[in-house]
């Protein structure tokens, strides 16, 4: 591999400063001076990006590249994507025990640990690696192609899952008090029937008592997880796109450049095309607050900075190589390549949008993304030099 290290850094800061440079317009928005993306314009702009820009994107990106023989090409992914987000989850737990943060603060330090940026930080990177000179995935123009491709899905299944997954988490986490509404309204509840005679109680009560706790749990679950999130906007824009992607007649119609309703497609990828940008103003806008005093420990931004850049790699790279030994990937060099960069990116933006609509640490957020991302040309220069000796 002839690539020079210095070419690799500067190719992998170029998202990186994209984003920092947008996140310094939006805090400079936020001033007091200039007020212009204060607190309400943020709370509304998160709702366009809620209900409008974020739907549209995963639509956009997903009806135009998933196909039935994609489908099956590239069944493991949805796989890795949600080992990823466990595997995140599960580790900035483990930060949550070492760092012992605010109870409010929980749900945000596992949701940057779980879901990472599965869009713009790999839509810059990839194309930029392919077109680069020595590159190990062959032709520019069909490696730009076939990776944008795989980029594309994984967007479209990580935005599933942060909207499923990630932000019921998060609610849970932050809302610790529903079960216990939840206990004391099951504690009124009659355990044991008054007709029941003495010598049969406690065989009665055992089974009702066990059959309360079940109920109990089974409640306790229902209440904490919020069906309608998990139908939000994005989760519905990616079945109707999956059922326009596999539906050849559909597909005919509504993709491509030849489709007579392609104007719809156009529309939608517009929309999509202003949910990036959006989201890096608002993370920006928090941040001012975030730096006025937030209260955040630097433990646990340092925590989120090594289950990301350290802990998940590793681990990727065992189960992604490991899926290959097995024969769940393929040999594609590419494929692979996607397949490790999902444990390498930093957090992802969408999570400024959930805790803007909980309205509570969005400032700790802003924090936390703002260093993950001033620290992400580090690692996304050593992680992906060494994906790519890897793979090649």
């Amino acid at each position: 591999m002839t690539m020079r290290l210095l070419d690799l850094f500067i190719t992998s800061s170029i998202p990186v400063a994209k984003i920092l440079l947008i996140t310094g317009i939006g805090f400079y928005l936020a001033l007091d001076q200039v007020n212009i993306l204060n607190h309400d314009a943020r709370k509304q702009l998160n709702n366009i990006v809620f209900y409008v820009f974020s739907p549209s994107l995963v639509a956009s990106s997903l009806s135009e590249t998933i196909t039935y023989e994609s489908m099956v090409k590239m069944w493991f992914m949805p796989l890795n994507v949600l080992l990823t987000f466990i595997i995140g989850s599960f580790l900035g737990w483990i930060v949550i025990k070492i760092t012992k943060p605010p109870s409010h603060l929980r749900g945000i330090i596992v949701g940057c640990c779980a879901a990472g940026n599965l869009g713009n930080m790999p839509l810059i990177i990839i194309p930029a690696i392919c077109n680069e000179k020595g590159s190990p995935f062959g032709d520019p123009e069909s490696c730009e192609k076939y990776g944008l491709g795989y980029i594309a899905l994984s967007m479209a299944i990580g935005a599933i899952y942060i909207w499923t997954y990630v932000y019921n988490l998060m609610r849970m986490l932050a809302n610790p008090g529903g079960e216990t509404a939840i206990n004391s309204t099951s504690s009124t509840m009659p355990l044991i029937s008054p007709k029941v005679e003495v010598g049969e109680e406690q065989n009665v009560y055992e089974k009702v008592g066990t059959w309360s706790k079940v109920k109990q749990r089974v409640c306790s679950v229902a209440e904490k997880i919020n069906l309608r999130t998990i139908f939000a906007p994005s989760t519905i824009a990616a079945l109707i796109a999956l059922a326009v992607g596999l539906n050849p007649l559909l597909r005919k119609l509504l993709v491509g450049n030849t489709a007579p309703l392609r104007v719809i497609e156009d529309s939608v990828s517009l929309l999509g095309d202003g949910a990036i940008p959006v989201l890096t103003l608002i993370v920006g806008g928090n941040l001012l607050n975030g730096l006025r005093g937030s209260g955040m420990n630097k433990s646990v931004i340092m925590g989120v900075v090594v289950v990301r850049y350290l802990l998940l790699p590793i681990l990727g790279v065992f189960i992604v190589r490991g899926a290959h030994y097995l024969g769940l990937v393929t040999s594609e060099p590419l494929y692979q390549f996607v397949l490790l960069l999902q444990y390498v990116v930093p957090p992802a933006m969408n999570l400024g949008t959930i805790t803007q609509l909980f309205g509570s640490g969005e400032s700790e957020c802003s924090v936390i993304l703002f260093w993950s991302y001033a620290l992400a040309s580090v690692s996304l220069t050593v992680w992906p030099t060494f994906f790519m000796w890897l793979v090649a």
